[in-house]
C-alpha cells in the first residue's frame, strides 16, 4: 500500500497534464497598455471532440462612442489572416489555432496598442460539423470583448489571489509528496529489518540444528 500511494499521485498528475491539453473556454483580459502588445482571447470549444469540423473566424470592432461595427479581419485555414481595416494593418498578429482546419482558439495579438484600439471587439466563429452520411451542421458563435486602454497596467485582485493560491498549492503538494516518500522509506526500512531478523533467526536455528546433529554423530561413534 505504501508504494501504491506515490504511483497514484503520479497517475493523477499525468491525468491533469493530459486534461490541460484539452479545450477550455476562458475569458479574455480587457485592459491593454499603451505601446504594449495585448492578447485578445477568443476560444470556442466543440461539445464533442470526436466530431470532425472546420471553422473560420471574422473579427469586428466598434470604436468607443461609435455606432456601427467594422470588420477588421478574417482568418481561414486556407486563406490564413486577412486584415480589412487600415487602422489594424501591421498591428494584428494571429495567435490562435494553426495547421488545423477546426479552429478552436481564435485569439489575436494587438501590436503597439493605442487609444484608438479602445472599444468593443466581436469574435465570430463559423463552424461546420461533419457527420456520417454526408450530413453537415453549421454553428455560429459570437463572443464580445470590451477592451480598455490605460497608461499603466493595474493588476487585478483576482489575478493576485490566483497567483497566491497557485504557490500555496505547490507548497502543499510538495509537502505531501515529501511526507509520502518518508512514509514509504520507513515502511521499506521496517520490512527490510524484519526480513533481516527473520533470516538471522533461521540461520541460528539451522546452525543449532547442525551442531546437535554433529554431537549425536560423535556420541554414536
Amino acid at each position: 500500500m505504501a508504494i501504491q500511494r506515490p504511483i497514484s499521485l503520479l497517475l493523477c498528475l499525468a491525468l491533469v497534464t493530459l486534461c490541460q491539453g484539452g479545450c477550455v473556454e476562458v475569458d479574455s483580459y480587457t485592459e491593454a497598455v499603451v505601446g504594449k502588445t495585448f492578447q485578445i482571447l477568443c476560444i470556442s470549444c466543440k461539445k464533442r471532440s470526436e466530431t470532425e469540423a472546420e471553422a473560420f473566424t471574422e473579427w469586428y470592432f466598434r470604436e468607443k462612442e461609435a455606432e456601427e461595427f467594422v470588420k477588421i479581419l478574417r482568418y481561414h485555414p486556407d486563406e490564413h489572416l486577412t486584415v480589412y481595416d487600415p487602422h489594424f494593418v501591421d498591428l494584428v498578429h494571429w495567435n490562435g489555432t494553426k495547421n488545423i482546419r477546426d479552429l478552436q482558439d481564435l485569439s489575436i495579438f494587438l501590436l503597439n496598442v493605442s487609444y484608438d484600439h479602445m472599444g468593443e471587439y466581436v469574435c465570430t466563429v463559423n463552424r461546420t460539423l461533419f457527420y456520417p452520411g454526408d450530413f453537415t451542421h453549421n454553428i455560429m458563435v459570437n463572443k464580445t470583448i470590451h477592451v480598455e486602454v490605460v497608461d499603466k497596467a493595474n493588476r487585478e485582485i483576482a489575478s493576485i489571489v490566483s497567483e497566491i493560491m497557485m504557490y500555496v498549492l505547490i507548497v502543499v503538494l510538495t509537502i505531501w509528496l515529501v511526507a509520502e516518500m518518508i512514509y514509504c522509506y520507513k515502511k521499506i526500512s521496517a520490512a527490510t529489518e524484519a526480513a533481516a531478523q527473520e533470516n538471522a533467526s533461521e540461520y541460528l536455528a539451522i546452525t543449532a540444528e547442525s551442531k546437535e546433529n554433529c554431537t549425536g554423530v560423535q556420541v554414536a561413534e
